[in-house]
């Protein structure tokens, strides 16, 4: 499955750099390892998509009760990604 997200110009140079490897979302999509994220750039400033895009895949997510005990509130989850 492949989940198109809109990503904010600042977020989304760092995950193209790879200083930024992981995504914080609202689980609305049901996220799971395996799955794949189509990161398109968006500028906040003038509501429009820059017409960058992204692969990555998701290796690891941190959701639910797991990750209420760190502190992320619920049906919020964490995504570990790495370049398709």
């Amino acid at each position: 499955m492949v989940h198109e997200l809109k990503t904010w110009k600042e977020y989304f140079q760092l995950v193209a750099s790879g200083d930024k490897p992981f995504e914080l979302r609202k689980n609305d999509r049901e996220f799971l390892a395996g799955h794949e994220l189509k990161l398109m750039e968006y500028d906040k400033d003038s509501n429009t998509y820059t017409g960058r895009i992204l692969h990555r895949k998701i290796t690891y997510i941190l959701q639910g009760a797991e990750a209420e005990n760190f502190g992320l509130k619920e049906g919020y989850c964490i995504m570990v990604l790495e370049n398709v």
